[in-house]
């Protein structure tokens, strides 16, 4: 067995697995997709950690981050992706997330700023059933409504509304919410012209730009 294949099946035994992430179809997409050809060179070596690693090259306007497998495990877990679906990947970033996604969905469009889409054209380039979309995060792609599917690649604090109106009858978004160990898997769903949601579990990832809280001042 190739060395990264070796990883691969390292990753999803002890990382996914002991975490309680048993999705079989999500589990098998992770086994195919390999994680190096989306890291920075110099971080080849820490591909497969269960960490978050930095993406956005040298002098990208923000940050962006590779989530941890464990937390992007759950997340997806958590919103069923089925065969049928058309799925948002806000803040893809090199597009590691996305091409596991599109191993499961009908359809993936990815979305982030310029610099990470022109990095994810790259490093995406054999894959097939992926449309990727410069633009602003918070605003989502209404023009490619309705989505069954919404995962957002890292933590907000504020509701993000525009994206849920862009989910479809019956669809999922899911999101880290708050910052730091305080945050937590949050899942809403859409059901008519109700949408409700709930807490999942703890869980850390970095903020998203957008998605913050404004500073109250006090006088």
């Amino acid at each position: 067995m190739p060395h990264d294949a070796q990883q691969r099946r390292q990753l999803v035994d002890g990382q996914l697995r002991t975490a309680d992430v048993n999705d079989k179809a999500l589990l098998a997409a992770i086994l195919e997709t390999s994680r190096e050809g989306f890291v920075r060179a110099q971080d080849r070596a820490f591909a497969y950690i269960d960490r978050d690693l930095a993406v956005a090259p040298e002098g990208a306007p923000e940050p962006r981050f590779m989530l941890a497998p464990m937390v992007f495990g759950r997340m997806a877990q958590a919103v069923t992706v089925k065969k049928s679906d058309r799925v948002l990947d806000v803040a893809c970033g090199t597009g590691w997330s996305t091409a596991v996604l599109a191993h499961m969905a009908a359809e993936v469009v990815a979305l982030d700023n310029e610099t990470m889409i022109a990095a994810a054209r790259t490093a995406l380039a054999d894959q097939s059933g992926i449309e990727l979309v410069a633009g602003d995060l918070t605003k989502g792609v209404p023009d490619k409504a309705p989505f069954d599917v919404i995962i957002v690649e890292g933590a907000i604090e504020v509701e993000p509304k525009a994206l849920i109106e862009q989910l479809a009858d019956g669809g999922r978004l899911v999101a880290v919410v708050g910052k730091g160990q305080s945050g937590r898997i949050m899942l809403w769903t859409k059901s008519g012209t109700e949408t409700g949601s709930v807490a999942l579990l703890n869980a850390a990832a970095p903020l998203l730009k957008g998605f913050t809280k404004t500073p109250r001042f006090a006088f």
